[in-house]
């Protein structure tokens, strides 16, 4: 099927669709038996066609959304499938301590020894984490600071914050409080509201630096949405009366509100979140992470029921006509470091099938219109 027909297809399916929602108070798409279906689905497809080393940063979000997957179904054979690669990988991160990268596959590690209760699920990550604490490694010297790209802020944090929880060790959150402040101050956009992807792309005082072709400045869809993405994940671990816990809530509130007035009108986001024009398809990864970090707003009461739940549920819609028959996500950005890179409804990663998974253990949880 040609790349025109397949895109003729999954607007005229979701017409249908929007159509469905209009006569129905709840669609089947929303439904928590099609949800759960859907998420085994695209798990077992995924697991069948492995991309990169167990420990890949890929992979840590791509195992961070199978345990979600875990915990909206229930299923054995999914829980079986994620011990089955912590035991591969003798539960060690990546060969990097000081990469945030090399520990996003952490995350799963202590959500499933929360399960187990086996001190050597986590001991590895420990002492990583440990010694980046101590020992400033190849990023300082070479960028200034740890996390100086902004999908790095999905990748630790997560597992900072986990550890701080799970230990009972608030020097943890100090740490993630250190490295992120550093890496907002940075990266964040205080006009925009959005993270430049790194320091390759912000713009001087005197407006010198990469633009889009329309004019813009270069936000990308997936460093953002890797960016909301680890703040629902960490304010799932900050304990409620943590000093910090407001102005992650603010920086998260400011960012939701921004991403909502840039979806699109299918329900998803471009590539290039301020240049959607020069981009033909919604992305996966980064639409996928928005849906869930939004879905999870609406459900923690952090955000405005009546202005988020249309935009998540035409965002959920959305993704779904990503999703092939078999339950391949695809039109997923292939792996680089900003907008500007070609894809299409066959490209998949594993991210993309993580950040679909994330979505919909939010996606079930949703009040009803």
């Amino acid at each position: 099927m040609t790349t025109l027909r397949r895109r003729v297809l999954l607007l005229i399916c979701g017409f249908f669709i929007f159509l469905t929602g209009a006569i129905s108070a709840d669609p089947p798409i929303f439904s928590p038996d099609y949800i759960k279906s859907m998420m085994k689905k695209t798990v077992d497809w995924q697991l069948k066609h492995p991309k990169h080393k167990p420990t890949d940063w890929t992979n840590g979000a791509f195992y961070s959304g199978v345990f979600a997957a875990y915990e909206t179904t229930k299923s054995k054979e999914i829980l079986d499938s994620l011990m089955a690669m912590g035991e591969r990988t003798g539960w060690q991160p990546g060969s990097r301590y000081d990469h945030a990268d090399d520990i996003a596959i952490c995350q799963t590690y202590i959500n499933l020894y929360r399960l187990k209760k086996d001190r050597r699920m986590i001991q590895a990550t420990i002492d990583t984490v440990q010694k980046m604490s101590r020992v400033p490694g190849r990023e300082v010297k070479n960028h200034g600071i740890t996390w100086w790209w902004c999908d790095a802020l999905f990748m630790a944090p997560p597992v900072l914050g986990q550890l701080g929880k799970t230990l009972n060790d608030p020097s943890y959150y100090a740490l993630n409080d250190s490295l992120f402040k550093q890496t907002y101050k940075l990266l964040y956009n205080e006009e925009e509201h959005l993270f430049a992807r790194d320091a390759m792309y912000l713009v001087n005082a005197n407006g010198e630096g990469k633009r889009e072709g329309n004019g813009k400045k270069i936000f990308w869809s997936r460093g953002n949405g890797w960016v909301m993405g680890g703040l629902v994940q960490l304010l799932n671990e900050l304990p409620k009366n943590h000093p910090s816990r407001n102005w992650y809530v603010t920086l998260y509130k400011q960012m939701s509100e921004r991403l909502l007035s840039l979806q699109q009108a299918d329900g998803l986001w471009r590539s290039s979140l301020l240049d959607p024009d020069a981009f033909p398809g919604g992305e996966g990864s980064g639409s996928g992470f928005d849906c869930y970090a939004l879905a999870w707003g609406i459900n923690q009461g952090i955000l405005d029921k009546k202005t988020y739940l249309p935009a998540v549920r035409k965002a959920w819609t959305g993704l779904n006509m990503l999703v092939s028959p078999e339950g391949r996500v695809g039109w997923v950005q292939p792996i680089g470091a900003d907008p500007r890179r070609n894809f299409n409804p066959d490209s998949w990663e594993v991210y993309g099938t993580g950040a679909y998974l994330l979505a919909g253990s939010e996606v079930i949880k949703l009040p009803k219109k």
